[in-house]
């Protein structure tokens, strides 16, 4: 640690939570140091979801029940070696992203800036480009055109709406965000085991699970321009995809984590003038004190059930379940494969909710597609807020006069130019249908989530101090992680000329 009257020597001394002059403070980078406060006291570890419900929310999404479904009914179940990685990988970023998020109560996107101001903006910059497309909502919207009939254009464009209105109105957005999505996740989880457990057999089940250990496997049909592509993004969806583990660093300090106990939350454009203060840094913890070492320990165990038993764990059982209804759909439509291949983008959601029909009533079809349009609503809630939270604290700390403004009119701002800006794209954007949505928005995520594994790494062993810095088998695993989505993209690029087809 270090002690400063303005900036710093090194020394010991007492944390306090008013500024004084001989306040010591912890320098990383060039931006403002970060005072030292006391570390809260951490939690059970053993808990009901927390923050962790919006990675798990975003987890729970289309890539489980939608892109890796379909890829399974056109390679079987041993292609799932590769999420089986990539929702590993995931668990592994979640922890070290956490790790600079509660050590300090600032975002991921601020220590980047603390490493180099234009690394933040790289960011501030993909967030814009990738998540002006509306995948999941519209993803949604299209299970609900079967269910009711109605156009997933018009659906997709008022669902949109009602995002904005909701968010808008909540007094504290995250407390809002976190209620409503535990009771999705509830049903889902619950609803998709139910039903694969009525309409799959043991031997799915046991090919499914032996699936994710087949390491290696790659059919002919995958390694083409039109496949290799769609399976580079559907790692990227193994998990939350895209800049999603970043904006997890704004939930847990909106939740206050570790060091966000010292953060004011984000409240709602209609109580956008009952909100604190923003600090213009965040704040360290004493970490030659024995006993806040102990109460960062107690916060990583936390934060560890969170990403194994929470994150992968139920990540894991929504994409078992839903292997399990692509392997039954693919006996019950012995044409699934053929109708995919030859363009048809939602013949696997058709399958599917005939799948689930066979379970005793044509009803229960229905409800299929009822929880494909719930997960799209739901990711959509996740996600909307978090890039709207992203933005507003890049633009709050480090666009000159954001200030005036308050975090919460600026997390408004971009709330509703994102969802006007995707209105613009269902309705005159170039995609073809929600399928070819999803799939532009899985391919450019893999973009994102090979940058943030670079960020991690200089992110957490620049500018923490040395006694919280991550070991080396995990930099190592953060390292392969960047490896691994940089280098499927590029080979895709350079391979087949091609990022999509």
């Amino acid at each position: 640690m270090e002690t400063s009257k303005t900036p710093a020597t090194s020394g010991t001394g007492q944390t306090g939570t008013s500024p004084v002059q001989d306040e010591r403070v912890w320098k990383a980078g060039r931006l403002e140091p970060m005072p030292i406060r006391s570390l809260p006291d951490a939690p059970p570890s053993v808990h009901i979801l927390g923050p962790t419900v919006f990675l798990v929310a975003l987890g729970v999404g289309m890539g489980e029940s939608y892109m890796w479904p379909r890829l399974v009914l056109l390679f079987g179940p041993e292609i799932r070696w590769l999420f089986l990685i990539g929702v590993t990988l995931q668990a592994v970023v979640m922890l070290e992203m956490a790790r600079y998020a509660m050590a300090t109560g600032e975002s991921i996107f601020f220590g980047a800036a603390r490493v180099f101001k234009p690394l933040m903006w790289f960011f501030f910059a993909v967030a814009i480009l990738v998540y002006i497309w509306p995948g999941h909502l519209s993803a949604g919207a299209a299970a609900f055109e079967k269910i009711t009939g109605i156009p997933w254009v018009v659906t997709a464009c008022v669902g949109l709406v009602l995002v904005g209105i909701v968010f808008s109105l909540a007094k504290v957005i995250y407390n809002l965000l976190e209620n409503v999505l535990s009771i999705l996740i509830g049903v889902l989880v619950i609803g998709t085991a139910i039903i694969a457990a009525m309409v799959g057999s043991w031997s799915d089940l046991s090919s499914t699970i032996t699936g994710m250990f087949a390491f290696g496997y790659i059919p002919d049909e995958a390694l083409s321009p039109t496949w290799f592509p769609v399976i580079v993004g559907s790692i990227a969806f193994a998990g939350p995809s895209g800049m999603q583990q970043m904006w997890y660093t704004l939930h847990l300090r909106d939740s206050g984590a570790g060091m966000g106990a010292h953060i004011p939350k984000i409240r709602g454009l209609r109580h956008a003038g009952e909100e604190e203060a923003m600090p213009s840094r965040g704040f360290m913890f004493d970490t030659d004190n024995p006993e806040e070492m102990r109460k960062w320990k107690g916060w990583r165990r936390w934060v560890t059930f969170d990403a194994f038993l929470l994150f992968w764990g139920i990540t894991m059982l929504v994409t078992v379940s839903f292997t399990v209804l692509a392997q039954a759909a693919s006996r019950q439509n012995s044409n699934v494969k053929e109708l995919i291949l030859a363009g048809d983008r939602e013949a696997s959601l058709n399958a599917m909710s005939d799948s689930f029909a066979s379970a005793g009533s044509s009803v229960l079809g229905a409800v299929f597609l009822g929880f494909i349009a719930l997960i799209g609503l739901n990711a959509t809630l996740g996600l909307f807020d978090s890039f709207s939270r992203g933005q507003a604290d890049m633009s709050y700390h480090f666009v000159p006069g954001a200030k005036k403004f308050g975090i919460s009119k600026l997390y408004a701002a971009f709330l509703w130019g994102v969802i006007i800006f995707g209105i613009v794209i269902l309705l005159w954007g170039p995609a073809d249908g929600p399928g070819a949505i999803l799939d532009t928005l899985a391919f450019l995520s893999t973009f994102a989530m090979g940058a943030y594994c670079v960020t991690l790494l200089l992110v957490n062993n620049r500018m923490l101090p040395k006694p919280i810095r991550p070991k080396l088998y995990t930099n190592l695993i953060i390292g392969f992680g960047a490896v691994f989505y940089l280098g499927m993209l590029f080979y895709s690029l350079f391979k087949y000329g091609v990022v999509l087809d």
